[in-house]
């Protein structure tokens, strides 16, 4: 399953919660009558959206059987989720961050930079976050930077600029390299 958003928190008396949206597409996403699943104690739970409204470009949900702010304070935190199947194709060049997370990142010379364990930012500008040997780099997604990303192979290609890989080691002690 793929995450479209975090509940962050209770909002209001009778059982709202205001999310934090992982998805490109909020609007379709978090819309009345759509279903979201929860992980509760190794349990998949299926929420079913009931209400919706943005503010401040958050949706703020009612979701089925959540009635008021305890019962909505319960679920701050957690991730809510869709089978990947649900997700809407994306154009040729867009990748959804699910699928690079987990992905080896190699240098154009065949030196291994890391995996992937996160994505930052947006469409407009994100980033790569590596867990590499020096510490974490992070890796603009500009096309003259990761020139080739196979998703089901697993493998990212980048030609970074001088210095890109190297700069989180300048700044850590000697003693911890």
């Amino acid at each position: 399953m793929a995450v479209v958003g975090v509940i962050a928190r209770p909002h209001g008396l009778r059982g709202q919660v205001v999310v934090n949206p992982e998805t490109d597409f909020p609007q379709e996403r978090f819309r009345t009558d759509a279903q979201v699943f929860i992980r509760r104690c190794d349990v998949v739970q299926a929420l079913t959206i009931t209400t919706v409204r943005f503010h401040l470009g958050r949706p703020v949900l009612g979701l089925h059987g959540v009635d008021d702010a305890d019962a909505a304070a319960r679920y701050s935190g957690a991730e809510l989720r869709v089978p990947v199947e649900w997700l809407a194709p994306l154009p040729e060049g867009m990748f959804y961050r699910h699928d690079l997370i987990g992905c080896r990142v190699m240098t154009q010379a065949g030196e291994a930079v890391g995996l992937v364990r996160d994505v930052e930012g947006t469409v407009g500008g994100s980033r790569l976050v590596v867990d590499a040997k020096y510490g974490e780099v992070l890796v603009p997604m500009a096309a003259h930077i990761c020139i080739s990303i196979d998703v089901p192979g697993r493998e990212i290609i980048v030609n970074p600029p001088e210095g890109l890989l190297e700069a989180n080691a300048k700044a850590r002690r000697p003693d911890q390299l």
